[in-house]
């Protein structure tokens, strides 16, 4: 019997004083959380099934076990003859990294075996596990015969092995134990086996003071993750393991930069452990990989990536035959989510997401639909089913607020028996959540019904119905079946969902008809807010004819004092200043254009501002892509620092407009205001006819 000393200590309290312990008290006595003693219940209860006991609760919430007292006696017996470990397999494997991480290169296997306590045959069994971790991480662990084991990966590779391996295994763990710190529960013990409780109470001070009481903003598992990463590179700096000096300068005074940079220093002075650049720069990747934007933040800026999104949810509504391309929210929601997702791929961090089973079985053809277009308009990055989980939230939402359900209806043609026929009904439901409900038809029956009221045909034999597209599938629905038809549906998802578009269509219509009345206020106050947008953008246009020798900072404060003079500004110096802050965070040159799009969101300015500049030199600037490009055409975009849905909708709508073929391209580089005029009056006009008058 696998029991922990707290177990069998639960056990012991329960059995004693029985019906009057609750799960509070328990948490009290023993000094640990609610949800540490839940956990353990579960534990308890699979120990207490083997005796025929179960644990039961009295109406006042008490616990006590319930069965024959003889059965109790033989669990009490039972339990004084075991000793308790509190190390669990996965905990011994978790040992075995650290050991591996902290000890090496080389080990030999029966050290490491009698060092954690367990055969050579489990420590191989671990070995083969953390193998193929490493291996996610660019870290090879290989086995020579007379040399025992090595280890060979960079120390940053390390460093993500470690923590993502903790995020992973132990999420819950750590943030029960970062809470019971927070309340002054400390402990001399590492927390873990690894986390030094001093530097965790230090840095979570800290990374809550500096990040989540300032304006950036991190999720839970993001701020948790930071935590890890601070308290890993402290512990590891100071067993001497130091990062390859890389040098990295596009994070330097990047907002993120200066953060992580602050931090640091203040760690320096409270801990005494020296943090170097290549430290903060390791630090800042993981900052900026974070979920740190409100949707509100972002909209109007990402030109590349905000054309890529509009793309997926259109390739989305296509497949689904739902149109989600009004949705603002939805094409904020993505935007703040995926700038930060795209880079954390692309520097090759793991992404855990707790909830990823449960969205592939809840919402399984959504899955595969969003799978399908990440796959097709962003060639060059793989999405994981962890990042593609979170990306179905956004969808699911948008969706849930339509009423729009997906579900699959599927007939099977089996002409080999009723019993067979509802066996394979059955398994079909079971393996495959996506499709909702199973008709059974025979074959004659089959010819007679009809096929337009079904998404999918399975049948157990050879239809002799040229026309008919069907699945081939082994009455006993192997598992090649169960992958043939899920490949069927991947991709035929728009064939199969395209007839639910008129029913849906003509729920949305009558629920538009019944709230009509109710909405006419906030559409009014819509309508006005969009007709100012955008009436403001028209007659704030302008389009310069500019000298560029002093560089194309010179031509921008020309522009920002001829607006101030127009009485849309009221503090040039503030504007200038968050133009340059933008420009800091990365580049804002637009590629394979000649144009570059310089923006903010600041107090001063008073409505929306879209002004051009032709130059009559080029000017080197980054691009959006981080590469040095040369901008002909300066394109500055100014808003107030506080806007409503529709006017970031409109200026969103303008920058993607900038790049939506080569004929836009040409026009807003062309330097001719008439044009670029007609190429925004007529960018309004879709807006509107599509957003606000369609019905």
């Amino acid at each position: 019997m696998f029991i922990t000393s707290r177990e069998k200590m639960i056990i012991d309290l329960i059995v004693k004083t029985s019906g009057k312990h609750t799960i509070h008290s328990l948490s009290t006595f023993l000094e640990v959380s609610s949800r540490t003693v839940q956990r353990d219940l579960k534990s308890i209860e699979k120990l207490l099934k083997p005796f025929e006991l179960e644990l039961k609760r009295t109406a006042t919430e008490g616990l006590f076990i319930d069965g024959k007292n003889e059965q109790i006696y033989r669990l009490i017996q039972r339990l004084t003859g075991i000793n308790p470990t509190d190390i669990t397999p996965e905990q011994r494997k978790l040992q075995l990294l650290i050991t591996l991480l902290h000890d090496g290169p080389t080990f030999k296997k029966q050290v490491l075996a009698r060092k954690l306590g367990v055969s050579g045959a489990t420590l191989t069994l671990y070995l083969d596990d953390l193998t193929d971790w490493f291996h996610k991480f660019s870290i090879n662990l290989t086995r020579k015969r007379g040399v025992g084991l090595e280890l060979v990966g960079t120390e940053s590779s390390k460093r993500h092995a470690l923590a993502n391996y903790f995020l992973v295994h132990f999420y819950e763990d750590l943030i029960e134990s970062l809470y019971l710190l927070s309340q002054g529960n400390r402990s001399n013990k590492n927390i873990l086996g690894y986390f030094s409780p001093r530097y965790l109470v230090v840095i979570d001070e800290l990374v809550n003071q500096k990040i989540n009481k300032g304006q950036t903003r991190l999720a839970d598992n993001d701020y948790t993750g930071l935590i890890v990463y601070i308290c890993i590179t402290l512990q590891r700096i100071e067993h001497h393991f130091i990062l390859e000096q890389e040098i990295v300068t596009e994070h330097d005074y990047t907002s993120e930069f200066n953060l992580v940079s602050t931090i640091c220093e203040e760690l320096q002075d409270q801990l005494s452990i020296s943090l170097d650049k290549s430290d903060v720069h390791f630090l800042t990747v993981v900052l900026k990989g974070s979920k740190v934007q409100a949707a509100d933040v972002v909209g109007y800026d990402s030109v590349l990536l905000g054309k890529l999104i509009k793309k997926v949810i259109q390739d989305v509504s296509d497949q689904l035959n739902v149109h989600l391309m009004d949705d603002f929210s939805l094409y904020q929601g993505l935007l703040a989510h995926m700038e930060p997702s795209i880079f954390r791929l692309k520097q090759k961090l793991d992404l855990f997401n707790p909830l990823t089973n449960e969205i592939k079985r809840k919402y399984s053809v959504l899955f595969m639909v969003v799978q399908n277009s990440l796959e097709k308009q962003f060639e060059d990055i793989h999405f994981p089913d962890d990042e593609i989980a979170f990306i179905v939230l956004h969808f699911g939402s948008a969706l849930v607020k339509r009423e729009e359900s997906i579900k699959v209806h599927a007939v099977i043609v089996c002409p080999t028996g009723i019993g067979t026929s509802k066996m394979l009904a059955s398994r079909v439901q079971k393996e495959l959540s996506e499709i909702h409900n199973v008709e059974i038809l025979s074959i004659k029956e089959f010819q007679k019904a009809d096929l337009n009221e079904y998404d999918l045909v399975i049948s157990t034999v050879r239809l002799p119905f040229v026309e008919v597209d069907y699945i081939l599938v082994s009455p006993l629905l192997s598992e090649k079946d169960i992958s043939s038809i899920q490949d069927y549906l991947q991709k035929h998802l728009e064939v199969v969902t395209r007839k639910k578009i008129h029913v849906t269509a003509s729920i949305e219509r009558d629920e538009k008809t019944r709230n009509n009345r109710q909405d006419v206020k906030s559409l009014l106050k819509e309508i006005q807010e969009v007709h100012s947008s955008m009436e403001a953008i028209l007659s704030n246009l302008r389009v310069y004819w500019k000298q560029s020798d002093e560089g194309h900072w010179k031509v921008i404060e020309q522009i920002v004092d001829e607006i101030e003079q127009g009485g849309l500004v009221t503090n040039h110096t503030n504007v200038i200043k968050e133009l340059k802050e933008r420009e800091k965070n990365g580049g804002l040159g637009i590629p394979n254009t000649n144009m570059g799009l310089f923006h903010c969101r600041e107090e001063s300015v008073a409505e929306l501002i879209f002004q051009v500049a032709h130059l009559d030199k080029p000017c080197t600037i980054k691009g959006m892509d981080g590469k040095d490009m040369q901008m002909k055409n300066l394109l500055l975009m100014l808003a107030p620092k506080h806007m409503s849905k529709r006017e970031q909708e409109v200026l969103s709508m303008i920058s993607t407009s900038l790049i939506e073929n080569d004929i836009a391209m040409m026009i807003f580089s062309s330097s001719n205001e008439g044009m670029i005029r007609k190429k925004l009056e007529d960018t309004f006009l879709d807006y509107l006819q599509n957003n606000l008058i369609k019905e």
